[in-house]
Order: C-alpha cells, then sequence, then structure tokens
C-alpha cells in the first residue's frame, strides 16, 4: 500500500521536527515536504498536492486561518489543525474548524514526553479517520458544498407530498433500517438575514407578510458559588455581550410524530435585526443567585420547563453547531445542552464564538447553572454534562467528574442518560456528525422511554458519519436531515 503523503506546516523548525516524526511512525504515512508558514503551506500544495496536512494556527506571513482558507478554495482536502492553548490560538482554532478543517489537535509540550506520546497518537487517529473519509468522499461534493446547495434549493411543496425515490430507499435499507412514506411537512416563509461571521452583526433581511416582534436576549445569571461535584479547573469567563433585539419568527403548523426516515424541510428563517441599539431603550435584568441541584434545594432563577433539546456531536460539530444555532430564534421555548467533543479551554472559547452568531444566549455550562429557555449550555471539556431536576418545574446542570463514558469526558451519552428518567418534560434529542459511535446507544434507550423527538444529520452532510450512522442503524432515528433542515425540524417540534 502507498503511505498517504503528509504536508507538515509550523513557524518552528522543533516542531515541524516533532510532528514529523510522530506521523511517521506509522507506516501508513509519509511526510512527503514541510513548510514554515501559511503562504509557503499554499504554494507546496499547489506543487505536490499532499493527500492531507497538519497546519499551525499562528505564524508570521500568513497564519493558519487565512492559509486553509485558500487552500480549501483551490485544492480541498483534510487540515488538521495544531493549536496552542493560547486564548488567541483558541479563537481562531474555532474559526478554522468553521472554515472546513478536519479536526483540530493541541500542540504538544516539549518538555513532556509523556504529552508529546499523547498527542502523537491522538494525532494518528485523525490522520486515519481524515484520510478514510477523505478516500469516501472522492467523487462527491464536501459536506460544506452540500448543505449550502440544500440551503440555496430548498423542496417545494409539492416535492413535499412525493414519496422518496427508489434510489435512497434503497440506500438507506442497505443500512438497515426502514422508511415509510414520509408526510407533508409544513412550509416556511423565506425570512434570512445576512450575517457578517467577523462581527457577529446581522443585517435586516427583506420581510414578506410578516409582522416583527422584538424580543431581548434572555440574561444568564451566573451561578453562586457553589462547591463542584469534583475539582475541575477555572475558567474565567467574559462579560455577556450587549443584548441583542432578534425579531421572532413565525410558529410553523406542527408535525406528527414520525418513525424512522428520510426527509427535507424547508430551511429555518433566521431572525430578523431590529433597530439599532441607540433607538432601543436597555432592559436591566437583576442578577438571579443560583443553588445547586445536588443539595435537592430548588435552583432559583431558571425558567419553568417543559421540553428541552439536547445535541450531541464531535469531528465537524462546531460548523454544525455554527449552522444550527444560527437558525434558532431567541423566543426559542426551551434550553439546549450540548457536548462536543473538545479538550477543556476551547469549550469556552466555542461558547463566545457561537454566542456571537446566534441569535441564542450561548455559554460554556457552570455547575448549578439553573437552565432557561432560548439559551444554549456547551458542556465544558473534561467533565460530563447533567441535567438534574431543581425544583418543580425547574432543572439544572450538574458537572461531573465520573470517568470517560464511551472513551469520552464530556460524553453525549451521559448527557442523554441524565434525560432518561425525565418522562414529565418533551425531550428532544439530536445527533450530529462526528468519529465513533458515543450518545448512539443512549439515544436507542431515550426512543424506548418515550421521547418525543429524536434527530439525526444525515451522511451527506456530515464531515464523519460516525456518530449519526450508529444512531440510524439503531432504528431510533426518528428523522434523518441534512443540516440546514435540522433547526428547523427543531423550530416545529418545540412548537407543536
Amino acid at each position: 500500500m502507498t503511505p498517504y503523503r503528509v504536508l507538515v506546516v509550523d513557524d518552528s523548525a522543533f516542531m515541524r521536527k516533532i510532528v514529523s516524526d510522530l506521523i511517521e511512525r506509522d507506516v501508513s504515512f509519509s511526510v512527503v515536504d514541510t513548510a514554515k508558514n501559511g503562504r509557503e503551506a499554499v504554494e507546496k500544495v499547489r506543487k505536490i498536492k499532499p493527500d492531507i496536512v497538519t497546519m499551525d494556527v499562528e505564524m508570521p506571513e500568513m497564519n493558519g486561518l487565512e492559509s486553509l482558507q485558500h487552500i480549501m478554495n483551490e485544492y480541498p482536502l483534510p487540515v488538521i489543525m495544531l493549536s496552542g492553548i493560547n486564548e488567541e490560538g483558541m479563537r481562531e482554532t474555532i474559526m478554522a474548524l468553521e472554515a472546513g478543517a478536519f479536526d483540530f489537535i493541541r500542540k504538544p509540550s516539549v518538555s513532556n514526553s509523556q504529552d508529546i506520546e499523547g498527542v502523537g497518537e491522538a494525532l494518528l487517529r485523525q490522520l486515519h479517520a481524515a484520510v478514510h473519509d477523505s478516500a469516501w468522499r472522492k467523487d462527491k461534493p464536501s459536506p460544506i458544498v452540500v448543505a449550502q446547495a440544500v440551503v440555496e434549493a430548498p423542496i417545494t411543496p409539492e416535492q413535499q407530498h412525493e414519496e422518496v425515490g427508489e434510489a435512497p430507499a434503497r440506500r438507506q435499507e442497505e443500512r438497515g433500517f426502514e422508511i415509510p412514506r414520509p408526510k407533508a411537512e409544513s412550509s416556511v416563509p423565506e425570512n434570512r438575514p445576512r450575517k457578517d461571521a467577523s462581527s457577529g452583526e446581522t443585517s435586516a433581511p427583506v420581510q414578506r407578510n410578516a409582522v416583527s416582534a422584538s424580543k431581548p436576549k434572555p440574561s444568564v445569571a451566573p451561578p453562586a458559588s457553589v462547591p463542584p461535584s469534583s475539582s475541575r479547573p477555572t475558567i474565567a469567563r467574559e462579560d455577556k455581550k450587549e443584548d441583542k433585539k432578534i425579531a421572532a419568527t413565525r410558529t410553523p403548523a406542527p408535525v406528527d410524530k414520525p418513525q424512522t426516515r428520510v426527509e427535507s424541510v424547508t430551511p429555518a428563517p433566521k431572525p430578523a435585526a431590529s433597530a439599532p441599539k441607540s433607538q432601543v431603550p436597555e432592559r436591566k435584568v437583576p442578577e438571579r443567585q443560583i443553588v445547586p441541584p445536588v443539595s435537592g434545594t430548588r435552583a432559583s432563577g431558571g425558567d419553568h420547563i417543559d421540553q428541552i433539546v439536547a445535541v450531541g456531536c464531535s469531528t465537524g460539530g462546531p460548523r454544525a453547531l455554527k449552522e444550527l444555532l444560527e437558525n434558532i430564534p431567541a423566543s426559542f421555548p426551551a434550553p439546549i445542552v450540548i457536548v462536543q467533543h473538545m479538550p477543556p479551554k476551547f469549550t469556552h472559547s466555542l461558547a463566545q464564538r457561537l454566542n456571537t452568531l446566534s441569535p441564542l444566549e450561548v455559554v460554556e455550562a457552570q455547575h448549578g447553572m439553573a437552565l432557561r429557555k432560548g439559551t444554549a449550555y456547551i458542556a465544558p471539556g473534561g467533565q460530563h454534562l447533567i441535567v438534574k431536576r431543581s425544583g418543580s418545574g425547574q432543572y439544572a446542570i450538574e458537572l461531573s467528574d465520573a470517568p470517560p463514558q464511551n472513551g469520552h469526558k464530556p460524553s453525549v451519552g451521559a448527557m442523554f442518560d441524565s434525560l432518561l428518567p425525565m418522562n414529565e418534560i418533551r425531550r428532544h434529542a439530536v445527533i450530529m456528525t462526528g468519529m465513533g459511535s458515543d450518545g448512539a446507544k443512549e439515544m436507542k434507550k431515550l426512543y424506548d422511554s418515550g421521547v418525543s423527538t429524536t434527530i439525526a444529520e444525515s451522511e451527506e452532510t456530515c464531515v464523519v458519519y460516525g456518530m449519526p450512522r450508529s444512531a440510524a442503524e439503531l432504528n431510533c432515528v426518528m428523522h434523518l436531515l441534512p443540516l440546514p433542515q435540522i433547526a428547523t425540524k427543531l423550530n416545529q417540534v418545540v412548537k407543536s
């Protein structure tokens, strides 16, 4: 077998040597060249056409993010980012994942041989996953291209009434699950604003027979000083951004709960921007103290919750979460708890980034934090996110230092398991792109317990169709959807 050809990019000659040696421990890979900055990397990709690239984030002349954007535009191929743990490096890593990087890995500490070994093993796992995904995608469009095509060419109402064709049905039957005839889905009017990813600002869309109603972003009260369930790293949190005024979207017609199927849904409209801040009086919300759920007392400051959305993802997750949360309105009538496989500190940067892009309030979860509607909570790296009852109709977050579940910490499975006994509320479980099978068997348990909704991202938009495939093969997925249609389905089921 011919080894896969790897280009190693880093401004440090010493780090280029370490990374190259780690890669070439596996006979499946050969480092064919190195580059010392992003500009040189783009030139060498054009010249030698490697199978895969490892890319440092912070470099002179042209950094890793800029280089990645050139590579993905001109010669798309798997790129694994190597990031330091400083704030700038973590922020640009999250942006690189949104821009199409396959995954990222923390740069090893050159003074710690055990750390180098651990990073080396993780890097080789990612390389194997990346080339496997690349081989599968040969002659197929990238997930980003497919996702854009779904958004730009939504199905017509007439197409929504048609049966699933024979070819899609055969493909799904080969995977081992049934596809009944889909029912008609309600159509949502187009009302999509443009977003500036760099600033997080939203420009007003053209309104079509819609009446806007402004709603300030809910404030998320930090928890009181609470002894955690176990020791964990302390992460400094930035001040919450200014309230955004987001126009409410129309409520789609309710849909019946279907069995497992592949379906198409008209993309959700993005909320409209409101008047400039200077024209809107500020709304001051007093801080609320939150009591930890572990003591059995009621956590104050939370909303009365009658439903909850739980989302799990891994490789390709930051891009998928951006697409999902950009299309959920601030008036969303449920909290969203999220597990994204990611190391400590990076989840804080991810939450900050998503908070600038989504109409929702997006925060990194803290122990004892009461759940509120219109808010998304990202599990911190290195800790399980558990949902606990904290009072009549109220729920809160417990962070656990229990061992990894399904090989991960945080684990999608641990989060799903915590929802199992909560039959008193409507539970909506979502699995999106990711390697492995974390969360699949736990989704099956939720499905068997009578959960309201289960959704998995379909193969054509997944960066890695691992976790969603595992769930689909267990016959516990009610809606198998491409990424741009998941937000629309969630907006429908929580309001039905």
